[in-house]
């Protein structure tokens, strides 16, 4: 794709995004709800905040300051949000969310460590008379609501970033696919989607499911991969995310891999973002985290409140326990080294210069980064 297609993908996507935002805050008069027989109730709610693990940079930096921001502009400052991080540990975030409970937070915002796991401890919730709206991730039970992007979307954006990247090579060689946790059900959908568009047109020589996501694992599978299959005959790499991303670029270094082979990622982590400047990983998917943030934000006020939610979730999606779930999903971009400019510096997601350091000096002024 030219970087005018990209500059056109980008502003596609921001206008779907400010389309699908656009109906935030008004009360609708269909969809689901919590009791309908509770009395509404007015702005000073709490809403409990629960996220996954704090290895990947963006839950600390993006999605908790934004949620507890949004949250905060819906009800004039009166509402209070309690937060807690479960460190990958699903066992923690079961007995957090039995906290949330006891404290009778009147709405609960989750992201799940597993989705299977906590199913359970949604239940408990629900009984407890507590909306819970899925975050990010599809967490099973009787969830009320659910956010993210478009998964599938994710994995088939990069299928096809790699695609471009090894051009008429394609089948010169093998790729080694390297996929999430087999915990998180998005890791699943980025899977689907990436095989959409990669089978047929690639050789898979190794394929993994990285345990917890973690970038160590994911160098371990990709120094098991390179003894497998040879150094000379990995012409790329499909990363699920950044972090992974980074492990597997330092398994390549480690076997003397020159020149490296396009390797994707998600999340346009810094380190991310900053591999691709020095031409070390190919793209990133970039997932715009307020629009994500907002929609979650609106659907747990919403529901704490006893509002209904077609106003706000103008999709529905089925997890493995619960159908037709309101949903708000948010689209993504594939960032290269052609569109930084115009995605995660233009959204104030990174500045330039937390981007280049002194090392991508050179590289940054050859990309226009300045």
């Amino acid at each position: 794709m030219n970087a005018h297609l990209r500059r056109a993908a980008v502003a596609v996507a921001a206008s779907a995004m400010a389309v699908s935002l656009a109906a935030c805050g008004q009360a609708g008069d269909s969809g689901e709800s919590t009791s309908e027989s509770s009395p509404k109730k007015g702005d000073d709610i709490t809403i409990g905040l629960l996220l996954p693990e704090n290895q990947t940079a963006r839950y600390e930096k993006f999605d908790k300051p934004l949620i507890e921001k949004k949250i905060s502009e819906l009800t004039n400052d009166k509402a209070k949000v309690v937060y807690a991080n479960a460190k990958q540990d699903a066992t923690q975030q079961s007995q957090q969310v039995e906290t949330m409970i006891t404290n009778k937070v009147d709405a609960l915002i989750l992201d799940a460590v597993d989705s299977k796991a906590i199913a359970n401890s949604v239940k408990k919730a629900k009984d407890a008379g507590i909306p819970v709206v899925a975050y990010d991730r599809l967490a099973e039970g009787p969830i009320d609501a659910y956010t993210s992007f478009d998964n599938e979307e994710v994995g088939r954006v990069q299928g096809k970033a790699l695609l471009e990247a090894l051009g008429d090579k394609a089948k010169d060689g093998q790729i080694v696919m390297m996929n999430g946790s087999v915990t998180d059900p998005n890791a699943a959908l980025f899977k689907k989607g990436a095989h959409a568009e990669l089978d047929g047109k690639v050789n898979i020589g190794k394929e993994y499911d990285t345990k917890e996501w973690k970038p160590e694992n994911a160098n371990a599978n990709m120094e098991a991969a390179i003894s497998a299959l040879g150094k000379d005959k990995i012409i790329g790499v499909y990363s699920a995310n950044d972090g992974m991303a980074g492990g597997i670029i330092t398994a390549l270094k480690a076997a003397g891999i020159s020149p490296l082979p396009p390797v994707t990622g998600q999340d346009a982590e810094i380190s991310g973002v900053q591999r691709i400047v020095a031409g070390e990983q190919f793209m990133s998917v970039y997932k715009p985290y307020a629009p994500e943030a907002a929609a979650a934000a609106e659907m747990a006020v919403a529901l704490a409140k006893g509002e209904k939610l077609d106003s706000i979730a103008k999709s529905t999606v089925d997890s493995p326990t619960t159908q037709d779930v309101p949903a708000v999903l948010v689209p993504v971009v594939s960032l290269t080294q052609d569109n930084i400019k115009e995605t995660v510096v233009k959204d104030g997601v990174y500045t330039v210069q937390e981007i280049c350091t002194a090392k991508l000096k050179a590289a940054c002024d050859k990309l226009g980064l300045k």
